[in-house]
């Protein structure tokens, strides 16, 4: 017996998905410039060398980030439309959404800082144009091309206003807005 442990079985999907996450919020945190294979791989909590070996570029290790948040978003937008086809009261469903969304108050500030970011960098703009398109393209069966825009405008505003003062939902004048937009 040399005392060694047994090797575990590494996950090489779930290894890709960890550093493709963890790529998404070192750019969230410290831009493009800044994101370093080294910066992810203590993010992920894995070896320097599990970044480099499924990632050999910093180009293809961004690339792998930028699809994972895409995923993400576009996952959060099915999600939205699935339950937005079932809901007896459109304003009422996409109020509880926003609130719903609002309840990982991290997750919306990394969503809304790579949004940020894609205005400076042009690598970043598919990720944030997902939301940007996704939402009022979502929101368009209901109540057209014009007030699914800018309903999706006043839900970007609403949750904005919600992260920089920390404050709570104002539930009921978000589904009166609503309302106002979304009637013709």
């Amino acid at each position: 017996m040399t005392g060694r442990r047994p090797q575990r079985a590494r996950d090489p999907q779930a290894r890709r998905a960890a550093l493709a996450a963890a790529t998404m919020e070192v750019i969230a945190e410290a831009g493009v410039g800044r994101t370093t294979h080294r910066a992810v791989a203590a993010r992920a909590g894995l070896p320097l060398g599990a970044t480099t070996y499924y990632f050999p570029t910093l180009d293809d290790l961004i690339a792998a980030g930028l699809r994972h948040a895409v995923t993400m978003l576009q996952t959060d937008l099915d999600d939205w439309a699935e339950r937005l086809r079932a809901a007896p009261d459109l304003p009422e469903a996409l109020t509880e959404l926003v609130r719903e969304y609002l309840g990982d108050r991290r997750q919306v500030r990394l969503e809304y800082e790579l949004c940020l970011a894609a205005a400076r960098d042009e690598a970043l703009r598919p990720l944030a144009e997902v939301w940007m398109r996704g939402l009022p393209e979502v929101l368009e069966p209901y109540v057209g091309a014009a007030a699914g825009r800018d309903i999706s405008a006043l839900l970007d505003g609403i949750i904005l206003l919600a992260l920089v003062t920390e404050s709570e939902l104002d539930a009921a004048g978000l589904t009166a807005a609503i309302r106002r937009l979304a009637t013709p």
